[in-house]
């Protein structure tokens, strides 16, 4: 599998539809970890392997200081996908994605808030240099 720009588009596409359809049959007004192990099982359907609370080696100026953060769900290996149910996104909240990006060196980041109405209008979506540097085909 060639890793570009085309192919993290499609599984972003992909995860969209699944937080979509997780959203759709449960709706705002439960726990984050309800709508992450329901968005695992869909990912799971929908063919994408993920992973769940990865542990983030923190690196600091060349040193491995341990793994203290952890991403909520890495997909295909590329794209970390953050959850929320919060009832006001706040910058932080994009601030902490950024962080893992760079951390981890992965192209992109999908941010949801499943406390909400419409999750489309709840999502961020976040691209680092990596991702610029990929082919686009």
């Amino acid at each position: 599998m060639k890793i570009s720009q085309k192919l993290i588009s499609e599984i972003s596409y992909k995860i969209i539809g699944c937080a979509i359809e997780v959203h759709k049959h449960l709706g705002p007004g439960l726990l984050e970890s309800v709508y992450h192990m329901c968005l695992i099982e869909e990912f799971k359907m929908s063919g994408l392997k993920v992973e769940s609370e990865i542990s983030v080696p923190i690196l600091y100026k060349g040193k491995n200081l341990g793994g203290k953060l952890r991403l909520d769900l890495l997909v295909e290996e590329l794209i970390i996908v953050e959850l929320k149910a919060v009832e006001k996104m706040i910058p932080l909240y994009n601030a902490q994605l950024l962080s893992y990006l760079k951390l981890t060196g992965k192209p992109k980041g999908l941010l949801f808030n499943f406390h909400c109405e419409n999750i489309r209008s709840e999502m961020d979506s976040l691209v680092t240099n990596e991702f610029a540097m990929l082919p686009k085909e």
